[in-house]
């Protein structure tokens, strides 16, 4: 992961929910759809290019495989 990005996002997370930010390697979790910060969402997705994304996923599948 982008560490300046993943930095960005928890802290806008915290204030943009009360809500503990449950999130894993590739993924974020809510319990409840209205939990949900879809504005941040969606500044999220503007914030890296699908191509980027693929990329750093891509490289990272690589590298775990590598470890096995």
């Amino acid at each position: 992961a982008d560490p300046k990005l993943l930095k960005w996002f928890q802290e806008a997370h915290a204030k943009a929910t009360p809500k503990e930010l449950d999130m894993g390697k590739r993924c974020i979790r809510y319990e409840k759809a209205e939990d949900i910060p879809y504005k941040l969402i969606g500044e999220l997705a503007t914030k890296i290019t699908v191509e980027d994304w693929i990329e750093k996923y891509e490289t990272e599948l690589k590298d775990s495989r590598k470890k096995k």
